[in-house]
């Protein structure tokens, strides 16, 4: 697939790094001139938000009516002052960034695993849940086999609300890996019986 990822960052290399190793085309769009997001987005078939939450508004304005019909990943994480939870009990990160794109199919993902591990969809021989959350159940299956390209055992979360849930366990994990110091060598896998 022809997957646009917005944002060149630890986030946005380390997906474009696990996707290009299974032949999906990546280009990315960014604050670069040289590398604008609205080419990115008119290009691509998938785009991946991987932007710093305070960029969002800036983004989604960029990309603007390129993500219409499209899969929209959401990655990221609504944090806001002091790392703590921006928004999070009457809507989520990716339910605004809907409301902002309307006609897009947004999905959130890959939000609950730290840069590092986003490429390989593992910690050592461990392989990681990868929650997928959406209101488009092909647009969530589309990501889910993205997911499964990558390494990750994928997990649908349910409906776009899910996001609700979703960054708080981002949050945790954050605050596991550099607040308590366990570093980024950690991650979520559901255990299934």
């Amino acid at each position: 697939m022809k997957i646009g990822i917005i944002g060149k960052g630890n986030v946005g290399n380390a997906i474009a790094t696990g996707l290009s190793r299974k032949g999906h085309e990546i280009k990315h769009g960014h604050r670069d001139p040289k590398e604008p997001v609205s080419e990115a987005a008119n290009w691509s078939e998938v785009i991946v938000l991987a932007v710093p939450y305070e960029s969002v508004a800036v983004a989604a304005k960029a990309i603007g009516s390129a993500a219409d019909g499209k899969v929209l990943v959401d990655v990221t994480n609504a944090i806001g002052e002091n790392m703590n939870l921006a928004i999070g009990f009457s809507t989520s990160a990716a339910e605004e960034l809907q409301k902002k794109l309307p006609k897009a199919r947004v999905v959130k993902a890959f939000n609950t695993v730290f840069a590092p591990n986003q490429s390989t969809g593992r910690i050592g021989h461990e392989q990681l849940t990868l929650f997928v959350a959406g209101d488009d159940a092909e647009a969530k299956q589309t990501v889910m086999q993205l997911g499964r390209d990558i390494g990750f055992d994928p997990v649908d979360a349910g409906p776009l609300k899910s996001a609700r849930y979703l960054e708080p366990m981002a949050m945790l994990l954050i605050n596991l890996g550099y607040g308590l110091g366990m570093g980024t060598g950690i991650g979520y896998k559901l255990v299934k019986g």
